[in-house]
């Protein structure tokens, strides 16, 4: 079942083993709606595709777009759907790698900003990325994308 319109969106989600215990790679939301909020601003790097795309070959160029960097090699464990409250379906495939976030050249978009403004303004697609310990990636996701989290540590056991 797809989202408003049918709305999907595809991703990756890196993780990495650390002497620390597991990471997951997340991305901030860019743009002005995100940039002062912590909790649920937080997602996979993912994006939308039309019906000539695969979800897998949309997770792959649209980790390169929103990060500027090559989607990484290697197994590829795949975590299902989940549906975000706006009505959008998320793909989501883990894969194990390890990513410096200082390395990304996040990809931009366009808005009118502020609203009414007629000013348009351009906006990084995340504006930072970072490692987080699944417990702490749990209090930022995106809600429904904490599923996410509970599959790749089923996966992993």
């Amino acid at each position: 079942m797809t989202g408003p319109a049918g709305r999907r969106s595809a991703g990756l989600l890196l993780h990495r083993r650390t002497g620390d215990g597991p990471q997951v790679l997340l991305g901030h939301m860019g743009g002005p709606f995100f940039a002062r909020r912590d909790a649920g601003a937080w997602t996979v790097p993912k994006g939308e595709y039309g019906p000539g795309e695969s979800a897998w070959e949309a997770a792959r160029r649209e980790f390169e777009e929103e990060l500027g960097l090559p989607p990484p090699d290697g197994e590829a464990v795949p975590l299902g759907e989940v549906r975000q409250a706006g009505g959008k379906t998320v793909t989501a495939w883990a894969v194990e790698a390890d990513l410096d976030p200082a390395a990304i050249t996040p990809g931009t978009f366009r808005r009118e900003w502020p609203p009414g403004s007629g000013r348009i303004r351009e906006f990084p697609e995340l504006d930072r990325v970072a490692w987080f310990a699944p417990e702490r990636a749990r209090e930022v996701i995106v809600k429904a994308q904490a599923a996410f989290l509970d599959r790749l540590a089923e996966h992993s056991r």
